[in-house]
């Protein structure tokens, strides 16, 4: 009469323990804030988000040094072995369901009397009734998964960090051709101002003048010379690759996409690897609470062994065969407030991890608007420093006219020089700003697929 009304207990146990939460599903928490604030553009953010980066980054030269980091990085690859000790925890958890099955032996020796041998198979089984091991595989999956965006994550920002350096690159390479070739321009202004102060139509001072201009020039020569270094070895440090040839290509062709969209959907930045993994935390904190709540409720266990019994001095000549099974509950009872203080950290571990899955969210829509303001900024500066530069190389162009048939000063051609130079390398890395917020802009998207 007893076990029968213990069976009926545990069948009818995961029913009135259903209402508990320990077999509760992991669901969404609404946020704290207006998330239609991320829906004000329409959805031609989404091609750019699913584009493999292959497609948005064609430069050659470029992929290739995409390849050899994504093959070498040593965040990289700690990101798989982090993925592979996830998948091996979440294995664990799959196998833990099933029974133990184990070997023994044991035999004693005696004086008075017959040596005795025993030797057989046993196994163990703990019902899952409460849920402990279901929650433990459910918070195993993700973290499994949570590894897997991690490592998406850590991809996307190396492929936009080695396209942000090479294109830092591309743009120095600019600049200082832009000087180098500004530096025999007044080497020949030079030249010239010392013919007309021959001939009385210019002074000392002029050329002085275009010779501090021409240092200053160089000066900012060898600064630039510093900077390709220094961005080259931090990319030989990405690709792990101390002495690599870091060949690129030419500023004026590299291309991007002409038109972007003014909003990005929440749905959009869910995708984000590092927004993914957010919430994938969020499920196994959510899951570590069913299995801390579990602890509360008794363990069962279903136990058995089988073999045979040898006194005769041979373990291969049974006298007697043996086989039992047991089953126990183990339920506790005081446990010095163990269970009541892990419950209360898992809980508390939980509100963290909403709570910083909700800011990784808000911060992810922050980042993407402000990739497409400095988008939108830096090709409208574009379009200024276009026509500014026309204008002044026809500055440029009529004060050496007037030079020649008035006697207009020739430090009006030095001036003209030197803003134009300047307007030059504006422009330069107002094109590079351009590039630089569409790859934050990938990056702020999650990046494309393989």
């Amino acid at each position: 009469m007893k076990c029968k009304t213990l069976y009926i207990v545990l069948a009818c146990m995961p029913v009135v323990l259903g209402g508990c939460g320990i077999y509760g599903k992991y669901e969404r928490k609404p946020l704290e804030f207006d998330a239609e604030c991320y829906a004000k553009g329409d959805t031609s953010m989404a091609p750019l988000s699913a584009m493999p980066w292959r497609e948005l980054f064609t430069d050659r030269c470029l992929s290739d040094w995409i390849e050899r980091g994504l093959k070498a990085n040593t965040d990289l690859r700690i990101a798989q072995f982090r993925v592979e000790e996830a998948s091996a925890t979440l294995t664990a958890s799959r196998l833990a369901f099933l029974p133990s099955l184990n070997a023994s032996a044991d035999g004693s020796v005696s004086n008075s009397s017959s040596n005795r041998f025993q030797i057989g198979p046993s196994a163990s089984w703990e019902l899952d009734v409460f849920g402990k091991q279901r929650n433990l595989k459910k918070g195993a999956e993700a973290s499994y998964n949570a590894s897997q965006a991690y490592k998406q994550a850590v991809t996307t920002s190396l492929i936009a960090t080695i396209a942000n350096g090479y294109y830092t690159l591309v743009m120095l390479d600019e600049q200082l051709s832009i000087s180098e070739r500004t530096l025999k321009t007044w080497d020949e202004n030079i030249r010239t101002l010392q013919a007309f102060k021959r001939a009385g139509r210019s002074n000392e001072a002029a050329v002085l003048q275009a010779r501090a201009n021409r240092m200053k020039v160089e000066s900012s020569t060898l600064t630039l010379r510093k900077r390709i270094s220094e961005q080259e070895n931090s990319i030989r440090s990405l690709l792990l690759e101390p002495d690599a040839d870091l060949a690129r290509g030419e500023y004026s062709k590299q291309s991007f996409p002409d038109t972007l969209s003014a909003g990005v959907s929440l749905e959009l930045l869910s995708n984000r690897p590092d927004v993914r993994q957010a919430e994938f935390e969020l499920q196994k904190a959510f899951y570590n609470v069913n299995v801390s709540r579990s602890a509360f409720y008794p363990s069962i266990t279903l136990s058995g062994n089988a073999g045979w019994v040898s006194s005769s001095g041979a373990v291969a000549n049974p006298s007697s065969w043996i086989a039992n099974a047991l089953g126990s509950i183990t339920a506790p009872l005081f446990n010095r407030g163990t269970n009541q203080a892990n419950l209360k950290i898992s809980k508390a571990e939980y509100e963290i991890a909403a709570l910083e899955f909700q800011q990784k969210i808000l911060d992810a829509g922050i980042e993407v608007n402000d990739a497409l303001s400095a988008w939108q900024t830096a090709r409208n500066k574009l379009v200024i420093d276009k026509k500014q530069i026309v204008a002044l190389r026809g500055a440029v162009h009529n004060t050496r006219l007037l030079m020649r048939n008035t006697p207009t000063s020739y430090l009006e051609v030095l001036t003209a020089q030197q803003r134009l130079l300047e307007a030059e390398l504006t422009e330069v890395e107002d094109r590079y700003d351009v590039i630089q917020s569409v790859i934050r802009l990938y990056r702020a998207l999650g990046g494309g697929v393989e």
